[in-house]
């Protein structure tokens, strides 16, 4: 039993310390071994074995040799990320997105599929895979090295069992392995996660909380959720699932919404409870600059919004209150250094943030609202980005180097 859980030690050691090296040159890159050792405090030994694996692999490189300090000069290292190449899914309630994106976060290709109204699971499973199977097959043809596939699904995920257990718009009367079957196709490691928690992850990798520990990233477009880091990781308790303040009441007299209560924040501020609420007022007779119940979108109310149209500024007013209701009981309990908000309704920021910001001093204590910042999402790719920061964690952990250094 001893000897047992040692090896299981020795393993998870080989792995944490692969996953620090490689990082190391990942984000410091052109770096020295020597430097990597210094940094992460491994032995110089230790470091070399671990290049040679990755240089084995071809996840890095050795590039110029740096200026000499007396001695032999050292020869610097990064990352490859030209060649590699990961396959990405975003699950939508009405769409599919399927992409291909270097490490270097070049997109290759994205093509969007619309989904129909009514399939069962089995016949949406059909339909993914096969557009998976073309995708791959493209991919194979122009000789790319395809390592992992990632995809985040607006429902509730399993990380553990890498399943699905619920989803908007299926009826899932049992845990959904479609990262399985995806994997048993495509015979390639499969990272699945939540959308908007993927998105958060992304937003500590390439966005505006890089810099920071904790933060809180609130998406707002069909639904309202968020996704929280603590401490530089992606915090899924352990149920796996939460952040859903989108189902946070703020309007008890409001309507009626899918999770059986009334007056959620998701039923006044998502993007179809906001046009929904200026089609109200169109047809009630109102005025708004621009906008009409023929081209009653987001983007162009957010237009008429930011130019001062005083019906929608007074609505967006309101809307950020209830957003700032909401955060304010996230920064009371999570006292985040960053709050990043995403989706259309950003357009409007320069009405909206104001607002939210008034609420957030009128409800959360005072020291915590000084010390978070509010800002707005600014990642390229935001439907896919997600699953490739799924890719990226497990690269950085270790989980996805050690399976291909077993291949």
């Amino acid at each position: 039993m001893n000897q047992q859980i040692q090896i299981v030690n020795v393993d998870f050691v080989k792995q944490a310390n692969g996953a620090l090296v490689y990082r190391l040159i990942d984000q410091l890159g052109p770096i020295s071994r020597i430097q990597v050792s210094e940094m992460s405090g491994l032995a110089a030994a230790s470091v070399t074995k671990i290049t040679r694996n990755l240089l084995r692999l071809g996840l890095i490189k050795e590039v110029a040799q740096q200026q000499s300090t007396g001695g032999r000069r050292a020869t610097s290292i990064v990352a490859e990320r030209q060649n590699f190449v990961c396959l990405l899914i975003r699950l939508g309630r009405t769409s599919v997105t399927i992409a291909a994106m270097n490490l270097a976060t070049e997109v290759l290709f994205k093509r969007k599929y619309q989904l129909q109204t009514e399939q069962t699971v089995e016949q949406l499973e059909q339909y993914l895979l096969e557009h998976i199977r073309r995708s791959l097959s493209e991919l194979q043809q122009n000789d790319y090295q395809i390592i992992a596939c990632g995809i985040t699904v607006p429902g509730f995920v399993d990380q553990k069992s890498n399943t699905i257990r619920f989803m908007p718009q299926l009826n899932l009367q049992k845990p959904w392995k479609l990262a399985e079957s995806i994997q048993q196709l495509i015979q390639l490691p499969v990272f699945i996660g939540h959308d908007v928690r993927a998105l958060a992850l992304a937003e500590s990798y390439f966005g505006k909380t890089r810099e920071t520990s904790d933060s809180l990233l609130l998406r707002i477009h069909r639904g309202v959720a968020a996704g929280i880091i603590l401490n530089r990781e992606l915090f899924s308790g352990s149920k796996n699932n939460l952040g859903e303040i989108g189902h946070t009441q703020v309007d008890p007299l409001g309507k009626r919404c899918k999770c059986g209560n009334f007056g959620c924040l998701e039923t006044l501020v998502s993007n179809q409870a906001i046009e929904d609420s200026v089609r109200e007022l169109l047809q009630q007779g109102h005025h708004c600059d621009g906008v009409t119940l023929q081209n009653c979108n987001l983007d162009t109310i957010c237009a008429a919004v930011n130019q001062g149209d005083p019906l929608l500024v007074e609505l967006f007013q309101r809307l950020g209150k209830y957003i700032g209701q909401v955060l304010a009981v996230c920064i009371n309990v999570l006292n985040p250094e960053k709050i990043i908000l995403s989706g259309q309704i950003t357009q409007a920021k320069q009405v909206l943030f104001p607002a939210i910001e008034k609420a957030l001093q009128a409800m959360a204590l005072s020291d915590f609202v000084q010390n978070t910042a509010l800002e707005a999402s600014e990642l390229a790719h935001d439907d896919i980005i997600g699953a490739f920061a799924l890719i990226k964690r497990a690269l950085w952990n270790g989980e996805l180097l050690v399976q291909l250094l077993e291949d």
